[in-house]
């Protein structure tokens, strides 16, 4: 990154074009998790099944989190700023277009095509704020950034509840077409146009390798109780999908290996760095955990407590809202503290609030019996979101920081999609276990017989132990990382010595 914004920013208030990222990045983190509070509603007026509101949901993170490296090279080749354009009016079409399709199939086409919008947009938001904002501003410029990251956390859904139960759930995407259009002008008339002037390859082989991997795993994890995780069709089979996917992912692994002189999507020497390395599967981990609660704990309060969407989503406020003000504190803590000390415990706690929800969640409690966990939940997702970040990034070389922000947005968002399609399997296949028949099942959260809600409820507390399952193994990869480089003694004054000493010293 250069020291100093280029000539072509410095024409720019800097403030202006910040506004206009963040609005256009506020909305593609929105809508990472503002379906799911719209299961019900969406699956009765498309007439979905849950295989359908799973896909709903991982369309657009497969997309978003396969195209993020191969987008970040779109930026570097064509300019940041007609990149960021081209992503945000894809995904604002793609937004309204989601919002009039009539079968779960136009659904799912849509989102992927949102996704796409969005991975185009994202890396380029980092890459313009680093263009327009000189050495000593960026640093408050990231913090605003960070701080939309954690507001769209919050307001997913509480935003999406209050427009589903006021309005409709097709406002959900319609939502997006004002503040992109507003967006789009903006992005046309305030953001510089900021050329690297590097003409590097796409690698397009690449990205092919990485999206057909990641797209086979998540089809059979999410498909994979539907065919008994048996025989799909003739020799094709869920148990060949996902090796598939894993031989398609290791190829992308070679291929990277072959072209780490030509400016590969993964440079390998970002993986020299040990902070880097466990800071990145961390993050892929928090993802995993924080939507893989979302989507149980959104059945749970719809479909057995009976909460509308607004109410459900005013009771999912809690953890996002109580990160927001511990985050800043771990920040400032990770420097003195090191990051085994601050996330090992914070993983811990993260995973005893997911705990104490499930412990709570019964088929006949109340909404507040769930509000303690998602307090706990949310104090140690401040004490790990934050430090995780900045451990990733602090042994990185200048000049490898941006591909390291890509690489580590990437990692985060694999884990965001394999966690939604893990913990969705997981309860289709704990449903069928308690005895829900196929069609009940298939209502995707509209289950209204009172005999299966127990049922539901089970179903739920399994996908929520997953997750925690996943933050201890998270607390023990946290162990991995380096100590806490040792802080500078102070220094003690010398005493002047006396004469006798002075000879002393000198024999």
């Amino acid at each position: 990154m250069s020291a100093e914004p280029s000539p072509q920013a410095r024409r720019h208030n800097p403030w202006l074009v910040l506004a206009v990222l963040c609005a256009s990045f506020f909305m593609t983190l929105l809508d990472t998790t503002i379906v799911t509070i719209a299961i019900p509603e969406m699956a009765e007026g498309l007439g979905a099944s849950l295989d359908d509101i799973l896909w709903f949901a991982n369309a657009y993170m497969l997309v978003f989190a396969a195209l993020l490296l191969l987008s970040g090279r779109l930026g570097d080749r064509f300019g940041a700023q007609r990149t960021f354009t081209a992503g945000l009016a894809v995904f604002t079409v793609a937004s309204a277009v989601c919002g009039f399709v009539d079968t779960p199939g136009q659904m799912i086409a849509a989102r992927a095509v949102q996704g796409l919008g969005a991975a185009v947009m994202m890396p380029q938001t980092l890459a313009l704020i680093s263009a327009v904002f000189p050495a000593e501003r960026r640093g408050a410029a990231f913090g605003v950034w960070s701080a939309v990251a954690g507001l769209a956390t919050v307001a997913g859904p509480t935003v999406g509840g209050a427009l589903v139960s006021g309005l409709d759930w097709r406002w959900i995407f319609f939502i997006n077409v004002p503040i992109g259009a507003a967006a789009l002008v903006g992005a046309l008339v305030v953001v510089p146009d900021v050329r690297t002037g590097q003409r590097t390859s796409l690698d397009l082989t690449g990205a092919v390798l990485s999206t057909a991997g990641l797209s086979l795993i998540v089809y059979g994890l999410i498909e994979g109780e539907r065919y008994d995780w048996g025989t799909i069709e003739s020799f094709l089979s869920i148990p060949l999908v996902l090796a598939l996917g894993v031989a398609f992912l290791g190829l992308f692994a070679l291929h990277q290996r072959a072209r780490q002189d030509r400016r590969p999507l993964v440079p390998f020497e970002l993986f020299r760095s040990r902070g880097f390395t466990v800071s990145a599967t961390l993050g892929a981990m928090l993802l995993f955990g924080s939507i893989g609660v979302l989507l149980p704990l959104t059945l749970y309060l719809q479909s057995v407590l009976g909460l509308s969407a607004g109410e459900a989503g005013l009771a999912l406020v809690p953890g996002p809202l109580v990160s927001l003000f511990v985050a800043p504190v771990a920040g400032n803590a990770v420097g003195r503290l090191g990051g085994r000390k601050l996330l090992v415990p914070g993983l811990l706690v993260f995973g005893a609030g997911i705990a104490l929800t499930a412990v709570m969640a019964q088929a006949d409690s109340s909404v507040w019996a769930i509000i303690p966990g998602q307090i706990v939940f949310g104090v140690g997702m401040g004490l790990v979101f934050a430090p995780t970040s900045t451990l990733a990034m602090q042994e990185i070389p200048p000049r490898l920081t941006g591909v390291a922000s890509g690489m580590f947005t990437t990692f985060r968002q694999i884990g965001a999609v394999v966690g939604a399609a893990a913990v969705g399997a997981l309860l289709q296949n704990r449903l069928a276990a308690e005895g829900v028949p196929e069609e009940v099942r298939q209502q995707a959260g509209r289950l209204t017989d009172a005999a299966y809600a127990e049922g539901l409820t089970d179903a739920v507390r399994y996908g929520l132990f997953l997750t925690v399952a996943v933050a201890v193994v998270a607390a023990a990869v946290a162990l991995l990382l380096p100590p806490a480089p040792p802080r500078p003694e102070p220094e003690t004054p010398v005493e002047p010595l006396a004469g006798a000493d002075v000879a002393r010293a000198a024999d």
